[in-house]
C-alpha cells in the first residue's frame, strides 16, 4: 500500500497542491534539523478529531507547543468524556427547526456534530472544585493547568485516550497557550461560578492571556539558543495571532527598566527575561481560505509579517488557502511518514 508521504510526493506538484507538498517537505526538514514547531488550533478543529494525527505528532517529538482557542481545549477534553455519544448532524440540511430540536433535546451543533450538552456539565463538575479550592486557598493559575490538575486526578475516563492532544500535551510535558480562554463554554461556567460566590476575587482565580505571553517570551528565547523556531497556524483568529507576536514583542516593545523603577531581584512577583534580542520565526505555514479585505487579519499574506519583524528574508513560509481539516491531515501524515 502506497504511503500518504509517496502519494502527496507523486501527486501534488502545483496550485495548493504544490504548495502543501513544499510546507510538509519544509516542516519534516525544521524539525529533524533540531528546530522547535509551535502549532495554533483556531476553528473547531478538536471536534473535527484532529486530535488522531495531532497527538501522535505530539508523541512522536514533532510538536513542542500548543496555542489554541478555550474551546479546542475543552473540546477535546469533551470528546473523552462522551466522544461515544455524540450525534452527527447533516449541516447542510439544516434548519431553524432542526436546530431548535436538538436544543430541546439538550444538543450543542458544531458543524455537522451534536456535543450533548450534560458533557459540557460534566467537564464544568470537574473544574469547578478545582477552581473552588484554589478560591479558598487564595492561589491561582492558568486554565490549562487546572485540566492538567483533574488528568493527574484520573478524572477523565479511559475512552479514545489515544486521539487527544490534550493528554499527549500533558504527557510529553509541552507547553499549552489559550489566549481568550473566557471565550469558551467552561469560561462561562467559570463566569457563572464567580457570580454564584458573588465575589470579584473569584476571577482571580483563573489567570489570564497576559500571564500566558510571559511564559511564552520565557519558552521562545530559550527555544532560540538551540535551534530555530516554526509556527504551524490552522486557521486565523486569536490562536495564531498571539504566539506569533512573541517576536516584536521581545526585539521591539522590550525596554529594560528595572533601574528606572528601582526594582530589586528580591522584590514580589519580579519578572525576569534576557535582553538579547531573538531570531524571527525560521518556518511558518499558514492554513486558511480567508482574505484580509473580509476583515480579518487571518488572511493577511505572510510576507506582511516581515515588515513586523516577525519574520525576515530568510523565513520559508507557505499558505494553503484550503480546507484545514483536509489539510492539516494530510501535512501531519506526511511528517508522520504515514
Amino acid at each position: 500500500m502506497i504511503s500518504t508521504k509517496c502519494f502527496v510526493d507523486a501527486a501534488f506538484h502545483n496550485f495548493n497542491a504544490g504548495t502543501l507538498k513544499n510546507a510538509a517537505k519544509a516542516y519534516v526538514e525544521h524539525v529533524e534539523s533540531g528546530g522547535k514547531m509551535l502549532i495554533t488550533l483556531a476553528g473547531a478543529m478538536s471536534t473535527a478529531r484532529i486530535g488522531f494525527l495531532l497527538a501522535e505528532m505530539i508523541r512522536n517529538g514533532k510538536v513542542h507547543a500548543i496555542c489554541s482557542t478555550g474551546a479546542n481545549l475543552e473540546e477535546d477534553l469533551l470528546l473523552l468524556l462522551a466522544g461515544h455519544r455524540y450525534a452527527n448532524v447533516d449541516a447542510r440540511e439544516s434548519t431553524a427547526f432542526s436546530d431548535t430540536k436538538l436544543l430541546n433535546g439538550r444538543y450543542n451543533r458544531v458543524a455537522d456534530v451534536a456535543i450533548p450538552e450534560d458533557a459540557i456539565n460534566a467537564l464544568g463538575d470537574i473544574l469547578i472544585p478545582l477552581w473552588d479550592k484554589a478560591y479558598a486557598n487564595r492561589t491561582s493559575d492558568l486554565p490549562h493547568r487546572y485540566i492538567n490538575k483533574a488528568i493527574t486526578l484520573g478524572k477523565f475516563p479511559e475512552y479514545d485516550t489515544d486521539a487527544s492532544w490534550v493528554l499527549a500535551a500533558y504527557e510529553a510535558g509541552i507547553p499549552i497557550y489559550v489566549p481568550g480562554w473566557a471565550d469558551s463554554s467552561l469560561g462561562n461556567i467559570f463566569v457563572a461560578r464567580a457570580l454564584a460566590k458573588r465575589d470579584r476575587k473569584y476571577l482571580d482565580v483563573v489567570l489570564s492571556d497576559t500571564h500566558y505571553m510571559i511564559d511564552l517570551v520565557q519558552t521562545y528565547q530559550r527555544w532560540c539558543k538551540t535551534g530555530d523556531t516554526g509556527l504551524f497556524q490552522i486557521g486565523g483568529g486569536i490562536a495564531g495571532d498571539f504566539p506569533i507576536c512573541v517576536v516584536p514583542l521581545i526585539n521591539q516593545d522590550y525596554v529594560p527598566t528595572e533601574k528606572a523603577q528601582g526594582l530589586r531581584v528580591c522584590d514580589v512577583n519580579y519578572l525576569t527575561v534576557d535582553e538579547a534580542p531573538v531570531k524571527p520565526w525560521r518556518y511558518f505555514c499558514q492554513v486558511t481560505d480567508a482574505v484580509e479585505s473580509y476583515g480579518g487579519y487571518s488572511g493577511a499574506a505572510p510576507s506582511e509579517k516581515i515588515s513586523w519583524g516577525k519574520f525576515d528574508a530568510d523565513t520559508e513560509y507557505f499558505s494553503v488557502n484550503s480546507d484545514a481539516t483536509i489539510v492539516a491531515p494530510l501535512i501531519f501524515a506526511y511528517v508522520l511518514g504515514w
